[in-house]
């Protein structure tokens, strides 16, 4: 296959991941809306029996046969989400192995912020499929992939460049080191992010219908704290370790003030605050929640704002590339 070739097949397979996410979406809706209207069901017996209908004649009401049919309707939605899930990784996997093979030479698909992104989105995707039968994510179907979907369109219309060699700064091995540990890491903390989030909303409507679908609160807490407490150690690696070693080997120097550097390390601290309060403090829950979403507010902004809020940074091949000279004169 040509490098064109390979490049053609990158956009459709992006194409094709984002539809194939979107029918996995709407099947997660549907597996939420059946839970929900299950919820109201039993909000709504509870009131007939609080109204003074007999026990018995309540549980033999025909609520009962109704119920079946919305769990059965939950539980064919749920596994189609999750297999389509799959099969949009999968064709996203692919999308990111023809950048990289339709550049020459072939890299790794990490040469700007459009590649960045999409990889970004990818992780946090496969992670979810990844751990979906360990941690029972089941439930986070509609959140990762709306997140995912969304991350995904705003790469294509507002980031996508055409490809290219990578820039010298980035023609090094520990791209690989560096990236692969922050990209993990990025995915890591954006599940437990959406974990503490859904934790908030169900500390604040604890009965809503819509969030029947939602673990308990201790349930998510655990998930939201093992997720997280896999992702520290990893980006201490990709952020405190392997970045400054490569920062040497490329700058000459390990630390540099950098915009992106100074980020990273506020979002360790927030992280390395946020562990070590639960482990020492005592820190569950809401507070800890409120913590990790700082953490993750932090993250995504070094990720992608610092692109577009500091002119000073030597990152300076995350952001979108200017026109060559040599394009330039070609198209006057």
């Amino acid at each position: 296959m040509s490098d064109h070739t390979w490049g053609v097949l990158s956009n459709q397979a992006i194409t094709a991941a984002g539809v194939v996410y979107f029918l996995a979406l709407l099947c997660a809706l549907v597996e939420w809306s059946a839970w929900q209207s299950r919820a109201r069901a039993a909000v709504a017996e509870k009131e007939l029996v609080g109204a003074g209908a007999p026990a018995d004649e309540a549980d033999d009401a025909p609520a009962n046969p109704a119920d079946a049919v919305r769990e059965q309707r939950a539980a064919l939605f749920g596994r189609l989400s999750l297999l389509l899930t799959a099969i949009a990784v999968a064709c996203h996997f692919v999308g990111l192995l023809g950048r990289g093979m339709a550049a020459d030479p072939n890299r790794v698909p990490w040469g700007n912020m459009y590649e960045f992104t999409i990889s970004g989105s990818f992780v946090v995707a496969a992670a979810y499929v990844a751990l979906h039968r360990r941690l029972k994510l089941g439930w986070m179907a509609p959140w990762v992939l709306g997140f995912t979907l969304v991350v995904l369109m705003l790469a294509v219309v507002g980031l996508y460049e055409p490809v290219a060699p990578l820039t010298e700064a980035l023609n090094s091995y520990w791209l690989v080191i560096h990236v692969v540990a922050a990209i993990i890491a990025t995915g890591g903390f954006t599940l437990g992010g959406i974990a503490s989030a859904a934790y908030l909303l169900k500390t604040r409507f604890p009965d809503a219908a819509l969030l029947a679908r939602v673990p308990d609160l201790p349930a998510l807490d655990r998930v939201s704290y093992r997720i997280h407490a896999f992702a520290f150690p990893v980006w201490t690696f990709g952020v405190l370790i392997s970045g400054p070693i490569w920062a040497h080997d490329a700058w000459g120097s390990y630390w540099n003030w950098d915009p992106k550097e100074v980020w990273a390390f506020i979002t360790w601290v927030v992280y390395a605050g946020y562990l070590h309060a639960r482990a020492t403090a005592g820190w569950k829950g809401k507070k800890a929640a409120i913590v990790a979403l700082i953490g993750l507010a932090t993250l995504w902004f070094n990720f992608i704002g610092i692109n577009y809020f500091s002119s000073t940074s030597q990152h300076s091949y995350a952001a979108p590339a200017a026109p060559s000279a040599e394009l330039v004169e070609t198209t006057r």
